[in-house]
């Protein structure tokens, strides 16, 4: 491997400058994402042969077998002295290639992170499932991670965590936490959940909810008396309750309805948004807290009234990410114009006042 360039060198100055992703991409240079934008590093183009070394240099051997066994793999990199990776590589046009996302080595907290006061109500509810949805890149793992300290600082119990992989490592606090990693410690997501009841949890976390069984025996865990923690890839409540709905064939679906109704807590939606003075992101959410009125909405699959549900139930800790959007707009925290890409209803974003002219005293 050339000696100009190495992987830990280019993780370092993914640390040093602030990027929540390194990018090693075959002919380019290595890229950071920072606030969001790509930048690229130096001058070096990647060929195919170096990105290859450097890819390689991150894992295993059982790590490189597995790869090129399935053409692609999620891990995790610790690095003395510098921090937590997780990583993905994987082939493109034939080529090894991959992304390192830095995993900040202080636990975030719910407030840091921006979110609002109902979500710390959240954290003491007993049993339940609770969903934290967005895209990738949203911060939901981070989210999870603070939901879990919170949880653990707030009463005793067992919390156990199925990741893929491990990203965050968790203190015993009035908690122990036994954090579980697909591959190693467990094959899948719903292997490691169907033995999980008999592992005495009272938090069960599961860092991806991609597939029916696992929905279904999540589900049932919070049915049972676990409070039950996941994430899904939806961009909103309302899209959430159709995924879920959509795992599952039509013969089964009413059932599904009626144990989603009895057994959901919450929804929480979120995603990052540019700062309107450029100096880094902020976080807009959408918060769906399940009462009487969105039970009745789940089970008669009145999914789009959802929404109005929301814009009235701030009392019970819901909001719209309209509500959101105009408050950010409000703050000067991201722009009007940003607000307008991400709204439901873009005509309840107010446009700012334009700024008053002075006279000639002032």
């Amino acid at each position: 491997m050339s000696e100009a360039i190495d992987l830990v060198g280019l993780l370092s100055l993914a640390v040093q400058h602030g990027a929540s992703d390194l990018h090693l991409h075959h002919n380019s240079p290595p890229l950071l994402r920072i606030h969001g934008e790509l930048h690229p590093v130096g001058e070096i183009v990647l060929n195919g042969v170096l990105c290859r070394q450097l890819v390689l240099s991150a894992l295993t051997e059982e790590q490189k077998q597995k790869f090129e066994e399935n053409k692609e793999l999620d891990f995790a990199l610790e690095i003395t002295g510098l921090g937590r990776f997780r990583g993905n590589a994987h082939y493109s046009r034939g080529e090894p290639e991959a992304v390192f996302r830095y995993i900040l080595t202080k636990l975030p907290t719910l407030e840091s992170l921006g979110h609002r006061p109902s979500l710390l109500e959240l954290c003491k509810r007993e049993e339940g499932l609770i969903l934290i949805t967005g895209m990738t890149g949203s911060g939901k793992t981070s989210t999870m991670a603070a939901m879990v300290e919170r949880i653990s600082s707030l009463r005793t119990g067992v919390i156990i965590t199925i990741e893929d992989p491990i990203e965050y490592v968790f203190p015993d606090n009035l908690c122990i936490v036994k954090q579980r990693e697909v591959g190693q410690d467990t094959k899948t997501f719903a292997s490691g959940l169907r033995h999980i009841v008999k592992q005495d949890p009272d938090v069960v976390v599961i860092g991806e909810m991609g597939d029916r069984e696992t929905m279904q025996i999540a589900l049932t865990a919070a049915e049972t008396g676990h409070l039950v923690i996941g994430t899904l890839h939806t961009i909103d409540a309302s899209n959430s309750i159709h995924r879920i709905v959509d795992f599952f064939p039509p013969e089964h679906q009413n059932q599904i309805i009626t144990q989603l109704a009895s057994s959901l807590v919450a929804v929480v939606s979120q995603r990052l948004l540019p700062r309107a003075d450029g100096k880094g992101r902020v976080m807009a959410t959408e918060t769906m807290v399940v009462n009487s009125g969105v039970q009745a909405c789940i089970r008669d699959r009145k999914i789009h009234q959802l929404p109005g549900l929301m814009e009235i139930g701030g009392q019970e800790g819901m909001n719209t990410l309209d509500q959101c959007l105009e408050g950010l707009v409000e703050k000067g925290l991201i722009t009007y114009e940003e607000a307008l890409i991400h709204a439901r209803d873009p005509e309840r974003i107010p446009k700012p006042s334009p700024p008053k002219k002075k006279g000639i005293f002032g």
